[in-house]
């Protein structure tokens, strides 16, 4: 599993509409981006009955991992089951492509034992039987996202963030969600080595606040 750097920041929606405009005119937008620019993230989080991912990140653990189920859009045909690491400010993923019948045998807990060339399900399922694993809280989003090759450069604009507070709503197109971050943003930047110099600039905001919370974390405080 490749590392890569990681920054956040929160800011508000006047500084969105600069930056947006702004890194619109440097770089290319993500391919799955719709008419306005931007597409919906869903996604599910799991967690220990003893909230154990969540405490090892409101308690400044340096090394920590989350599991979720995630898809884009409304487009139940490619959901993927991803396993996110941090690791000081690094951070990597694995994931596999799932069937929309796989993740609900998964949501109803009837996930089989899978084969063994299949390492990452093999580890979640290994914990979900082991640490008690179990969907927590929806996370869903609008993103729009901008790529710059040199460097593997991936920034992205996180609006109206969302929780949802049934699991089992997750493949419903409207779960009443609650808006946990309004009126601000998240911006993220992600590259590998270095940042280059092009990008450092584009993504100046005066007064821009680091955001030591995920999505996750935000979204768990309104269970």
């Amino acid at each position: 599993m490749k590392l890569r750097h990681e920054q956040k920041h929160q800011i508000s929606r006047t500084e969105d509409l600069v930056l947006a405009g702004r890194l619109s005119k440097l770089f290319r937008r993500d391919s799955h981006a719709g008419p306005d620019g931007s597409y919906r993230v869903t996604s599910l989080y799991f967690d220990t009955p003893d909230d154990r991912a969540l405490r090892e990140k409101t308690e400044g653990f340096s090394r920590r991992e989350k599991f979720r189920l995630r898809y884009y859009g409304t487009d139940f045909s490619f959901i993927r089951l991803e396993k996110k690491i941090k690791i000081g400010g690094l951070c990597g993923k694995r994931s596999r492509r799932l069937s929309r019948e796989q993740a609900q045998a998964i949501l109803d807990g009837q996930m089989k034992l899978p084969p063994a060339e299949e390492p990452l399900l093999a580890e979640f399922y290994s914990k979900v039987r082991g640490q008690l694993l179990q969907p927590k809280t929806i996370v869903c989003y609008d993103r729009e996202a901008f790529l710059f090759e040199p460097g593997n450069v991936r920034v992205t604009l996180d609006r109206k963030i969302r929780a949802g507070r049934n699991p089992g709503d997750f493949f419903r197109g409207d779960f009443g969600s609650v808006e946990v971050l309004e009126p601000f943003t998240i911006l993220e930047v992600k590259y590998d080595e270095i940042l280059p110099e092009i990008v450092e600039m584009a993504v100046q905001v005066p007064g821009r606040r680091a955001l030591s919370c995920s999505k996750y974390a935000l979204c768990r405080r309104f269970d």
